[in-house]
């Protein structure tokens, strides 16, 4: 290959071989092949669909909504900050035409196998709000168990006696993945209603009430979610993409 200016330092040429070397060096030349390589396959990917249509005045809107954003709307302005980021408008607009292509692109290869992909997962994406106190002995278990049906607060037994960390909480658990739970509590979990506590459940030697608050099940309604899916599934479709590639790296 033969060698080419990449950009100056200092007025000195750094070629493409030497970057290439440098990458080399760092530790860092294989993700920037993958990251090229990435790129490639998808730009190629767009050359090839016909079902890829971007509104112009989308883009429009997109740049004019940006340039308020970051109050960029004098011209001189944004054409300091364009260059201030290496870019240009062209280049500059050739980029939010692409993010747009991407995310419908990401929508495309997702679709048919989406609906699939969230029934499999659904018992790591549903999560369920839980209340704890923690002890190390059954008799102690079961005795705040009995304690708190007879209408002591849970919160402050928590307080009192829980060895959890979530005791200064009142012993209020963070919204937990129903596929992370271990398979005992998830059954006893799945058999109560908000509100209602688990009998005493023993976990690594120590022994626990569980209450549920709230479950929160997964939606594909839940734009966050359903984008997070996509993007898993259309990772998958790239690496089987790259995986079928031949790819020579040629430096000087």
């Amino acid at each position: 290959m033969k060698s080419s200016s990449f950009f100056t330092v200092n007025d000195e040429q750094i070629d493409l071989s030497q970057v290439i070397k440098y990458l080399q060096v760092s530790g860092k030349l294989n993700q920037f092949i993958s990251d090229v390589i990435r790129q490639y396959v998808i730009e190629q990917e767009l050359q090839t669909r016909t079902d890829i249509d971007i509104s112009p005045a989308l883009i429009e809107q997109t740049i004019i909504d940006f340039r308020l954003k970051n109050q960029l709307t004098d011209p001189q302005k944004f054409q300091d900050w364009l260059k201030n980021n290496g870019s240009d408008y062209t280049t500059f607009h050739e980029s939010v035409i692409f993010s747009f292509q991407l995310e419908k692109l990401k929508a495309l290869v997702a679709e048919e196998k989406l609906p699939e992909h969230f029934i499999e997962h659904k018992i790591y994406l549903d999560r369920v709000v839980l209340s704890r106190i923690m002890v190390d002995s059954r008799e102690l278990a079961e005795e705040l168990q009995t304690q708190i049906e007879e209408g002591s607060s849970f919160e402050q037994l928590a307080k009192e006696y829980s060895l959890a960390d979530e005791r200064i909480f009142n012993g209020m658990m963070g919204p937990i993945s129903r596929g992370s739970l271990p398979d005992v509590l998830r059954a006893a979990i799945d058999a109560a209603n908000p509100g209602q506590m688990t009998g005493v459940i023993e976990l690594e030697g120590r022994f626990s009430l569980f209450r549920v608050e709230q479950f929160l099940p997964a939606s594909l309604e839940d734009t966050q979610l359903k984008k997070s899916l996509e993007n898993e599934l259309f990772d998958k479709w790239l690496g089987s993409k790259i995986q079928n590639l031949t790819v020579k790296l040629q430096v000087s």
